[in-house]
């Protein structure tokens, strides 16, 4: 599912215009985005967390000559799904 078959399921499951589904949508990754930026979390009960995970610097290989170079850790986003939503997949 791509972003335009989830603005048209949002808009049908919600009876909103696609437009309005669109906003809805831009707005709610625009909020989870903002607050994952902050260094917050964002639960949804039973859907899952959205949260930000260190990546601590290593070492790793250079693929052109195999010599070893450091890698810089990082912050990377992160979703743990929620209890219902694992049940729902399985």
């Amino acid at each position: 599912m791509n972003k335009a078959e989830l603005i048209a399921a949002i808009a049908e499951g919600s009876q909103l215009s696609k437009v309005d589904a669109q906003r809805a949508l831009d707005a709610t990754i625009e909020a989870i985005t903002n607050e994952l930026t902050k260094g917050g979390d964002v639960t949804l009960v039973g859907f899952g967390t959205f949260h930000v995970k260190d990546r601590p610097p290593r070492t790793g290989r250079n693929p052109s000559n195999g010599q070893p170079m450091e890698i810089a850790g990082k912050k990377v986003p992160a979703f743990k799904p929620g209890s219902n939503l694992k049940s729902a997949v399985n």
